[in-house]
Formats: structure tokens, sequence, C-alpha cells
């Protein structure tokens, strides 16, 4: 595919159930929680800390220029990408007993009724992250 674009493997990709919450759903969940304090954690270049698995790379190869390439890690511009990316992230929060937050692919918000509780639910998630492989902005 010249350029890189994914329009072709979406059309023919099977869909997948979405994993990735409705953005209006989560705003409406947040303004229930009534708290004071808030803090967002944003992970850094998500997509691309996901390997992808060497039998699936030639799905997405691209020519630039003339010359062939193909992706190592997940990349955006897949319809499975957002899917694929907030359910591993989702996955390392489980695993690691997050402290109560909202996701959304890879942007995080914790909050509390004081300063310090909003910033040790914070700590928690960024240490749950780092540990999975991930790195935050």
């Amino acid at each position: 595919m010249e350029g890189g674009g994914y329009r072709g493997l979406n059309e023919v990709t099977p869909p997948m159930s979405a994993a990735v919450p409705d953005m209006l759903e989560l705003q409406y969940e947040l303004e229930s929680k009534a708290a004071k304090w808030y803090a967002t954690i944003d992970i850094a270049n998500a997509f691309f800390l996901i390997p992808l698995a060497a039998g699936c790379r030639p799905q997405f190869a691209f020519t630039w220029r003339g010359v062939q390439y193909t992706w190592n890690r997940l990349p955006q511009g897949w319809k499975h990408s957002p899917t694929l990316c907030h359910g591993l992230i989702q996955a390392a929060l489980e695993q690691g007993e997050a402290p109560e937050h909202l996701q959304y692919i890879d942007d995080i918000i914790v909050w509390g009724n004081s300063a310090e509780e909003g910033s040790e639910k914070g700590k928690k998630i960024i240490q749950i992250l780092l540990q999975a492989g991930f790195t935050i902005k």
C-alpha cells in the first residue's frame, strides 16, 4: 500500500466487539463522582509500545518512495488499534489492582476529595503502567 493508509485492510478486516467506552458515557460517569480534585495520565506513544506478531506484519506492509516497509508495532490508522490498545492497558490496570479510574484508550483520569487522594491514586496507576512496560508523558 502506498503511503501507509489502511483503508483497504480496514474494509476486509472482520468486526471486533468494541472495548473502547463511549466518550459521552464516560463524561456522565465522571460527573457522577462529584470529586474536588482530578488528575489525568496520558500514556506516551501507546500504540507503538505494543508489538505486532511476526505473522501479522505483512498485512501492515506499505511502500514509501519505492521502498517497502512494515510495522513491528501496532500502527495507528488500523480500525482495531484503539480497541487492542485500550484492552491491553485495561488488562494491565486490572491485574495491578488499580484504584478507581476511568480510561479512554491511552488516557486515564483519577479523582479524589483531596489533592493527596488524587495524587496517591495517580501514583499507583503510574506504577502499574510502568511495571507493565508503558511509558508516561
